[in-house]
């Protein structure tokens, strides 16, 4: 197969060994998903974000969102805030961390970041994207890198000339989702932007959107010229995705995608990673959305999903997975 990107590549320092990267998701890359995605192949991993000014309150359930395990790496720490000395200076605090990169949030969309003035919000004001770069990128010796989206309803963003001065303040690639922020996850991904920001920049630039399979990681790749893929909703329910890539890119075969037996055995073994964490009341019911994600599409995955609801400990999950194979 023609060689379309490198596969080892690096974001500052950081040696990957391979361009597909885990996106940080709220509520779904905690540390059990992102193992069994490791597990599966993805070149970096991404944490959920942490808010920098719970960080500096010491809140319990930041400190939880932030554990790592050695056989992550290497894994970004993704951060999101709009003060830029508070920020530098958690940052600093957390450096050692055994995080490899530390990722500032520029683009989520969600109402009650927004309202804060951080996420998709600082596009509005690429000058304090810049202090904020680099602050950040000047309190620690680890790579900064910033994800950002493309727009801001009702303001005329350049994302163009924000890349360009996220590289310009010291972060050492960007993430670029190809949506704007009132876009949310709907439409389609604007990929050209994607490309003219590769164009603009020397730094890596991770493209994002729409990618859900090894042929549009490829359509991606030709038509922005970028350095990493980031995989977001396509991997909810499918870490194999990473392996698929992964084959995909080296040697231009489509893998079949997992057998029923396989997703039953990866569900459980989630099950029991979340159980192992967080306990079983908690585990099992944080898995419930996950057994939609993994099931989904598949017959009966409707009853499985209502029923799935009902599951309250590791044993009822393993015979209601046993009594869906029987239908």
């Amino acid at each position: 197969m023609e060689t379309l990107m490198k596969m080892k590549w690096k974001i500052g320092s950081v040696e990957i060994e391979n361009p597909f990267i885990l996106a940080p998701m709220a509520g779904v890359t905690d540390l059990p998903f992102r193992i069994l995605c490791k597990e599966q192949g993805a070149g970096l991993l991404c944490t959920e974000m942490v808010s920098a000014k719970a960080i500096s309150f010491h809140n319990k359930n930041t400190i939880s969102l932030m554990q790592i395990d050695p056989v992550e790496h290497p894994v970004s720490m993704q951060i999101f805030g709009s003060e830029p000395d508070l920020m530098a200076e958690v940052a600093k605090s957390i450096e050692e961390q055994p995080f490899d990169i530390l990722d500032i949030n520029m683009g989520c969309p969600v109402p009650k970041v927004v309202n804060n003035g951080e996420g998709s919000a600082l596009l509005k004001n690429p000058e304090l994207i810049r202090e904020i770069v680099t602050k950040v990128s000047h309190a620690v010796k680890k790579p900064v890198t910033a994800k950002i989206r493309i727009g801001f309803e009702g303001y005329p963003v350049d994302p163009v000339e924000i890349a360009k001065i996220i590289e310009d303040s010291g972060a050492v690639a960007v993430a670029v989702h190809g949506r704007t922020r009132q876009q949310y996850y709907a439409g389609e991904a604007d990929w050209d932007t994607i490309r003219r920001i590769k164009e603009a920049v020397s730094i890596p630039v991770i493209g994002n959107g729409d990618v859900d399979s090894p042929k549009k990681a490829e359509a991606l790749v030709r038509e922005t010229g970028c350095d990493g893929i980031m995989i977001g909703r396509a991997v909810r329910g499918n870490p194999w995705i990473f392996r698929e890539m992964n084959h995909y890119f080296t040697t231009g075969e489509l893998l079949p995608r997992p057998s029923w037996e396989e997703i039953r055995e990866m569900i459980l073994r989630h099950a029991r990673m979340q159980i192992e964490l967080k306990g079983e009341f908690t585990g099992i019911r944080e898995m419930r959305k996950h057994i939609a994600w993994y099931t989904s599409g598949m017959r009966h995955s409707a009853g499985l999903r209502r029923d799935s609801n009902l599951v309250s400990s590791y044993e009822e999950l393993e015979k209601l997975l046993d009594v869906t194979v029987q239908r």
